[in-house]
C-alpha cells in the first residue's frame, strides 16, 4: 500500500514548532485572508534565505564520550537537506528561530570560514588532531555549490597537512576529488557517506534535498577509485522503517568500494521529535504506530534517550537485533575494519591571515 503524501518540494518539515527558549510564538491564521489556500501554500514553501554569519570561529569543541572526534568545523548553520530526523535541528533555536522550516530555509553562511580556519590552525597552542567536517550540519549541503566554503577549508587543511574526517550524504563531495586525493596520499583524510535507504521514493520524502541513494553509492565508487578511503554510515536506522534495509545497504556500499561501515540509531532530542513525528504521520500513516512503538522499545519506553553509551545504539531486544544484523552483514561484506588513523606528523602550521610572521 502506498500511503505517502506529497510534500512541498525540497522540504522535510511542514511545521514551525515553538522555540523552547521563547515565551511567545506565532501561529498562522488564514481566516481573514483573501486567498487562504494560496497563503497556506506559500507558508509551507518558504524560499531559502542565505544569512551572513559573523562568527569569529568555525571550529567547535565537544567533550562527548561517545563521539569519536573532539573538534568539528561547520561552515554553515541550518541545512537545506531538510532531513526530517536531523538531530541538529534544535541548534537553530539558539538563533531565535525554529527547528522546523526555519532550520532548512534560513541558512547562515560563514563567509570567512577558510580564513578563520587558517587562523585557528596557525595558533601556537594547536596540537594537530582530527577535525570533523561537519559536526552539526552537512558541509556539502546545496549551499556549498554557491559558496564553496567547504572546499576553501579543505584547501587550507591540504596545505597544512591537517587531518580531517568528512561525513556527508551529498555526492557534491566528488567535485573536490582534486583536493581530497593528495590529502589521501598523505593519509590526512577519510570520508564517510551516509546511506539511509536505497528506496529513492522514501529518500525524497525523508531527506528531500540530499543526493539520491544511487548518487551516494556512485560517490563511494568514485572516491574509492581515486584512492580516498570511504566508509558507509547507515544513519539513522529507524526501527520499523528502514532497519530491514541494513543488509542491502551494506552489500551495495561494499560493491561500490566502501572499506568500513558504522550505524547510528534514530535520535529524537528536544524539538526534533515533533518535526519527525509530524513527518511520519503525514507521509507514512500506516506505519506510524509500528515505528513509534519500535522506537520506544529501543529507548527504554521513551522516544529518546540522551544517556551516553546508549544514545547512539539504543537498548532492548529491537536494538540488539539491529546491532546483530549490522555486525553479521558488515562482516559478510568485509566492512568490519576500522578507518585507519590519520597522520598528524606532517602538520605544517600556516601563516595567519594577518600576515604576522613568527620569530622562530
Amino acid at each position: 500500500m502506498n500511503d505517502r503524501a506529497t510534500p512541498p518540494p525540497g522540504r522535510g518539515a511542514q511545521i514551525h514548532p515553538p522555540n523552547r527558549f521563547e515565551t511567545v510564538w506565532y501561529e498562522e491564521d488564514y481566516d481573514h485572508s483573501d486567498d487562504p489556500a494560496a497563503d497556506f501554500e506559500a507558508a509551507r514553501r518558504p524560499q531559502t534565505e542565505y544569512l551572513p554569519d559573523e562568527s569569529r570561529s568555525v571550529v567547535t569543541e565537544n567533550n562527548s564520550p561517545d563521539i569519536a572526534f573532539r573538534y568539528s568545523l561547520n561552515p554553515y548553520r541550518g541545512c537545506q537537506h531538510g532531513c526530517s530526523y536531523c538531530y541538529a535541528r534544535p541548534s537553530h533555536e539558539y538563533l531565535g528561530l525554529n527547528a522546523g522550516l526555519d532550520f532548512e530555509s534560513k541558512i547562515f553562511v560563514k563567509h570567512k570560514a577558510p580564513q578563520l580556519f587558517r587562523d585557528w590552525l596557525s595558533r601556537e597552542k594547536w596540537e594537530p588532531e582530527l577535525i570533523a567536517f561537519s559536526g552539526i550540519t552537512d558541509c556539502y549541503q546545496p549551499a556549498e555549490r554557491k559558496f564553496r566554503l567547504t572546499r576553501g577549508c579543505l584547501e587550507v587543511a591540504r596545505d597544512a597537512r591537517q587531518p580531517v574526517g568528512i561525513v556527508t550524504k551529498n555526492a557534491l563531495i566528488c567535485r573536490d576529488r582534486d583536493v581530497l586525493q593528495p590529502m589521501a596520499e598523505q593519509n590526512v583524510v577519510h570520508v564517510s557517506i551516509s546511506v539511509t535507504t536505497l528506496d529513492a521514493d522514501l529518500a525524497r520524502l525523508m531527506e528531500p534535498r540530499t543526493s539520491i541513494p544511487a548518487a551516494r553509492l556512485r560517490a563511494i565508487r568514485e572516491l574509492s577509485a581515486a584512492g580516498i578511503p570511504v566508509a558507509v554510515m547507515v544513519a539513522p536506522v529507524i526501527p520499523g522503517l528502514n532497519d530491514h534495509e541494513i543488509p542491502a545497504i551494506l552489500e551495495a556500499a561494499a560493491d561500490a568500494g566502501a572499506s568500513a561501515a558504522s550505524y547510528v540509531l534514530l535520535r529524537l532530542p528536544l524539538t526534533v521529535r515533533p518535526v519527525f513525528l509530524e513527518w511520519l504521520e503525514r507521509t507514512q500513516p500506516s506505519r506510524y504506530d509500528r515505528v513509534v512503538s519500535r522506537i520506544e522499545s529501543s529507548r527504554g519506553g521513551k522516544l529518546n534517550s540522551a544517556e551516553f553509551g546508549k544514545r547512539m545504539r539504543g537498548e532492548g531486544l529491537i536494538a540488539e537485533q539491529i546491532r546483530q544484523t549490522f555486525q553479521v552483514f558488515a562482516k559478510r561484506h568485509g566492512l568490519t575494519r576500522r578507518q585507519r588513523n590519520l597522520d598528524t606528523s606532517g602538520f605544517v602550521r600556516p601563516q595567519p591571515t594577518s600576515g604576522q610572521m613568527r620569530l622562530f
